[in-house]
C-alpha cells in the first residue's frame, strides 16, 4: 500500500546526508513523558476518533523528537487537508499543529528504528553537519516510513535536523 509522503526538494546531497526544502504542512501530535501510547492515540486520531468521525488516510513519515523532556510523535496530514476542513481532535492530549516549511538536513538508514540506530546516525549527521559550518536549529527528528512487519533490511529510516540554510 502506498502512503502520501510529505513533499519536499533537494537544494544539496552528498554521499552522506541532503538538504530538503519542505513546505508549511499540518500534523496531529501527541507531546508526552513517554512515547507508548502516543502512536495509538494518533493512530486512533487518523481512524475516525475525532469530531467529524472522518478517517484519514496514514501518511509517511512518523516523526518523533524530544523537546524539553518530552517525546512528541507527529503524523503527517494528507495535502487535501487545510485548517478549516482539518477534523478537531476528541482528545485534549492530541492536537493539530502548523510546522513552518524550512531546511532539513537528512540522513537515511535501514534497519531497525530502534533508538540506538537513531542515536548513532543522528551523530553521524550531526558531525558532517558541524565539518561543513551548517547551523542546526532544531532537535533532531527521528523519521520512520515502514509498518512493524516490513524486514528490517528494507526499512527506511532518517535523522533529521532543522537548518538554517541560505
Amino acid at each position: 500500500m502506498a502512503y502520501e509522503e510529505s513533499k519536499y526538494d533537494v537544494v544539496k546531497s552528498n554521499k552522506i546526508y541532503e538538504i530538503r526544502k519542505y513546505s508549511d504542512r499540518l500534523a496531529v501530535q501527541v507531546i508526552s513523558t513517554n512515547q507508548d501510547n502516543s502512536f495509538k492515540k494518533l493512530f486512533n486520531y487518523i481512524s475516525g476518533n475525532n469530531e467529524t468521525n472522518e478517517e484519514i488516510k496514514m501518511t509517511i513519515p512518523v516523526a518523533q523528537m524530544k523537546k524539553n523532556g518530552n517525546m512528541t510523535m507527529q503524523f503527517y496530514l494528507p495535502s487535501n487537508f487545510n485548517k478549516d476542513n482539518t477534523p478537531n481532535p476528541s482528545r485534549s492530549d492530541v492536537i493539530i499543529v502548523n510546522i513552518e516549511g524550512g531546511y532539513y538536513a537528512v540522513i537515511k538508514y535501514s534497519g531497525r528504528a530502534s533508538d540506538k540506530n537513531f542515536i548513532k546516525y543522528k551523530e553521524i549527521l550531526k558531525n558532517e553537519l558541524k565539518k561543513n559550518n551548517i547551523t542546526i536549529v532544531g532537535p533532531a527528528i527521528k523519521a520512520t516510513y515502514n509498518g512493524p512487519f516490513t524486514l528490517p533490511i528494507l526499512r527506511r529510516n532518517e535523522a533529521m535536523f532543522e537548518v538554517n540554510w541560505k
